[in-house]
């Protein structure tokens, strides 16, 4: 039927032959330029219903005509028949092509999904059919660019029962004709309308099946994944961000777990309003961190800490805004108690120690460091009171002396972390933690009276110790390293940074200890390539060799040490340097785009 409706009916054998020589990819039903596309396209009438009938050649030529106006793909897959065209086109249709390729059984048997003009739709992409109403089909290939999808549904065509037979048409007069073109109408649009009807119920099913089965939105998840999810966010991330998305997400954010943990570092915005908020609203706080917080004062850490009795954890790093008043209001209203970190506030006095080793019993853990008002008078007073103490740390509090390392070794056996860098403390003060057995990690950097046999007698006592910080001690000398590394059989990290070490030190350690990991020797200057060499070779358990400013090692020496020993990680100026380069090639920095910035 192609031929016979081509755009130049005249030239028709010139065009066979044509074809015969090119090789033909197209999927019609005839292998040629077919009118079948408006069979396809063929749902709503653009024509008038009533067309009046013709002969099958005139009408032929007709719709050739027609489709000879057609410029593109878009006017092509908008062109649609009435249903009178299609009723008509259908009866006369099927008589034509009996003739040429035998019965209508043929004809019905073809795959409608290919029949599509490939010659003027060849830019329209095929895809499945949607179930949708044949009714709907013209709005939806007029909105087919919004969409995205300006492919058609093929409709199906009616069976061979609803229209005359061959030999009927052949023989049959004007009248007879026109009354099987109206049956042939009247049954075509009643088909139109059941399926309509089929197609509308059918999608309409498939959206609920759709919207019970749908489960790749992410609200579909149990609430307890959402919350083991948004508990990685901090709280600004949750408050000014997942919080907004939508209203069960927000529900979600406001979970009480969320709001028992606050950490509200570094964020200058927060003021004592907030806090107010939050005491008012989450009774059940357990953890608060204001550190760098510079616009909160003394009201705000007493509201919370009024209403928030179930309190442990209490952190304010470097509020030097914050006064006495805030530290006793928490030690009053928070019995419960384990962590205080309050470093570097200069107006923190020793009454408020003295109140949190009053009512604190079950405080574990405290930070002094750089609080320059703190004395012995308030640090035994805490150590007296808080006998479960676990880990206590001060640095560069110059009215603390070994009175209160005294204190602290008699008051509290479960020590583990004992730090009094840059205190008044000396040897005497240091002798009585021999008296702590569980001590793990002692830090006595800068401390300006330590003698090596204190150092030696605390590694002997102390079987648990694991980790002695000895920097800036010009004191501690090759032969103290080597008793520690004799003695220190759970010893794994050693620091002598600045100590008067040489490389004797070094091959101590190599030779003797069996157990560091963890050795740095920077600053120190007579350390030599011998000292490098030797350890690094002897050690089975070094991981760590700490070369900073040790101007008598090469770096040759130890650009050999690494590829000989990769297992260690060397630290000189030039290894950090290579493997901060290294650290941001991988995280996608470049040369370039740093200049261009």
């Amino acid at each position: 039927m192609g031929h016979f409706l081509s755009k130049n009916g005249y030239s028709l054998k010139k065009k066979s032959r044509k074809l015969r020589k090119k090789k033909r990819r197209r999927n019609c039903f005839l292998q040629g330029p077919c009118m079948l596309c408006f069979i396809v396209h063929g749902t709503s009438g653009s024509v008038e219903d009533d067309w009046p009938f013709e002969s099958a050649v005139a009408a032929a030529s007709k719709l050739a005509e027609r489709y000879v106006s057609l410029n593109s793909p878009e006017e092509c897959a908008k062109f649609l028949l009435s249903p009178g065209e299609l009723a008509v086109w259908e009866g006369q249709g099927r008589s034509l092509l009996s003739k040429l390729i035998g019965p209508p059984a043929l004809f019905c048997a073809a795959d409608y999904s290919e029949m599509v003009c490939k010659r003027k739709c060849a830019e329209l992409q095929r895809c499945t059919p949607r179930k949708q109403p044949r009714c709907a089909f013209q709005e939806t290939m007029e909105n087919g660019e919004e969409r995205g999808d300006s492919r058609c549904l093929l409709p199906s065509l009616p069976s061979s029962s609803s229209s005359s037979s061959p030999s009927e048409e052949d023989g049959s007069g004007a009248g007879r004709h026109t009354d099987a073109g109206s049956a042939a109408t009247s049954s075509s649009s009643s088909s139109s309308s059941c399926c309509c009807q089929l197609s509308q119920n059918e999608s309409s099913e498939e959206a609920k099946s759709a919207e019970s089965t749908d489960t790749s939105h992410i609200n579909q998840l149990p609430s307890s994944i959402l919350l083991k999810v948004f508990s990685h966010l901090s709280v600004k991330e949750r408050c000014l961000g997942a919080s907004l998305v939508c209203k069960y997400w927000r529900d979600l954010c406001l979970d009480f777990q969320f709001w028992k943990q606050i950490d509200l570092s570094g964020l200058q915005q927060v003021k004592d309003d907030l806090l107010v908020k939050i005491a008012s609203r989450r009774q059940n706080v357990t953890e608060i961190n204001i550190s760098d917080c510079r616009n909160v004062q003394d009201h705000g850490v007493c509201s919370l800490a009024s209403n928030c009795p179930g309190l442990i954890k209490y952190t304010a790093y470097r509020c030097k805004q914050l006064s006495d008043v805030s530290l006793c209001t928490v030690a009053i209203h928070c019995p419960l108690l384990q962590k205080v970190h309050v470093g570097n506030q200069d107006k923190l006095t020793d009454h408020a120690l003295k109140l949190l080793g009053e009512h604190c019993k079950e405080l574990k853990d405290v930070h002094f460091g750089q609080c320059y008002s703190i004395s012995d008078e308030g640090l035994v007073a805490l150590a007296q009171g808080c006998s479960k103490l676990q880990r206590i740390y001060m640095q560069e509090n110059k009215l603390v002396t070994d009175k209160s390392v005294q204190a602290f070794a008699e008051n509290c056996p479960d020590l583990q972390f004992v730090g009094f860098m840059g205190c008044l403390v000396t040897s005497q003060g240091v002798i009585h933690l021999t008296q702590v057995r569980h001590l793990s990690s002692l830090d006595l950097r800068h401390i300006s009276e330590l003698n090596n046999e204190t150092v030696m007698e605390v590694v002997r006592k102390c079987r648990n110790l694991t980790s002695l910080n000895l920097c800036l001690n010009w004191t501690i000398n090759d032969r103290c390293v080597e008793i520690i590394a004799k003695e220190g059989r759970s010893l794994k990290e050693l620091y002598l940074v600045s100590c008067k070490i040489t490389d004797h030190a070094l091959i101590a350690i190599g030779q003797y200890s069996s157990s560091i990991e963890t050795v740095d020797a920077g600053w120190c200057k007579e350390i030599t390539d011998q000292g490098a060499t030797q350890i690094a070779r002897s050690s089975k358990s070094l991981r760590y060799l700490g070369l900073m400013r040790c101007d008598k090692v090469n770096e040759e020496t130890v650009e050999r040490l690494v590829l000989q020993y990769p297992h260690i990680v060397f630290s000189t100026v030039m290894q950090d340097c290579k493997r901060t380069l290294e650290r941001a090639y991988q995280m996608g920095w470049s040369p370039n785009t740093s200049t261009a910035s």
